[in-house]
């Protein structure tokens, strides 16, 4: 058995997932497999995974499912995923050539039940910059919501989970015809209750592309699929390492996408009643903004 999951959930990107593949195959350590979910591609995503397979350089496993957005690929990778420990790799993002021996090392030097898993550094694509810069070196394990609430690391980094915390709290449950739901309401879950261990180094190159990611268009996303959002704000404002202003954050954006969905029992339904109460005036500002934004 294998020890790491690398999985790719994919939507219309055969044009990136060569660049994936090499990565991979350029690995110094094997100890690991491919998981491929393909998200109801209409190109030629099949026949290329179908032809990396054959190659036989590693192990790969391909699974085709019905669009649904990029938590249902989360969802069916979790359902899949055998090995002890597993890691996103987007399908425009490549991975660096020892990046699993890092990991798999990482982990077995200090890995324990104690921790989630392991936090690791994005790199911006072809360049030796880590996005928002390292990690403080004395810092040698974190609760990931802390990287953001108190300003330790405000960029992108790569989360390597122990999977049977991850299968324990999937599937995410969304709502018909909303797919930007954000796949980390699962991670918020895991990571209020085990920290992560902190490695300083690049487990990962990001490309971002214009226009379709998950960060991408954000009041258009809140406009789609306001119900999601809604319900991520409500695990926000309950999460044990959060700080009072993240919560208040929480509640302005929980009001702003119970307007959108016209929710008359938005505040019987919030867990923070007088906060989200209190702070309703704010939320429906952010509404009106987020009107604005997506007047076209």
């Amino acid at each position: 058995m294998k020890t790491l999951t690398v999985f790719t959930p994919t939507y219309n990107r055969a044009h990136t997932l060569t660049r994936v593949y090499d990565s991979l195959c350029r690995q110094t350590c094997n100890d690991f497999e491919w998981l491929v979910v393909d998200d109801g591609s209409t190109d030629n995503t099949r026949e290329l995974v179908q032809g990396f397979i054959a190659a036989g350089n590693i192990d790969i496993t391909y699974i085709y499912k019905e669009n649904g957005g990029l938590y249902t690929g989360y969802n069916t990778a979790y359902l899949n995923i055998k090995t002890e420990l597993n890691v996103c790799v987007d399908s425009d993002d490549f991975m660096p050539d020892d990046a699993v021996e890092v990991i798999v090392d990482e982990w077995k030097k200090r890995g324990s039940d104690k921790y989630a898993g392991i936090l690791g550094l994005d790199f911006y694509a072809g360049t030796d910059t880590p996005i928002a810069g390292y990690f403080p070196q004395e810092l040698k394990e974190c609760y990931f919501l802390y990287l953001y609430i108190k300003n330790i690391h405000r960029g992108d980094s790569k989360q390597v989970m122990r999977t049977d915390l991850m299968r324990a709290v999937a599937p995410q449950v969304g709502f018909e015809g909303e797919k930007d739901f954000n796949p980390i309401y699962m991670l918020l879950q895991v990571c209020d209750k085990y920290p992560l261990l902190v490695l300083n180094k690049n487990l990962c190159y990001v490309d971002y592309q214009p226009n379709d990611s998950m960060s991408a268009n954000i009041y258009r996303q809140y406009i789609r699929s306001p119900r999601s959002f809604a319900k991520c704000r409500i695990q926000e404002m309950q999460l044990k390492h959060n700080t009072y202003l993240n919560k208040v954050r929480s509640a302005i954006h929980y009001v702003s996408s119970c307007l959108i969905t016209k929710d008359k029992d938005w505040l019987k339904n919030s867990p923070k009643k007088l906060l989200t109460l209190c702070v309703a005036p704010l939320g429906l500002m952010l509404y009106w903004l987020i009107r604005y934004k997506t007047r076209n």
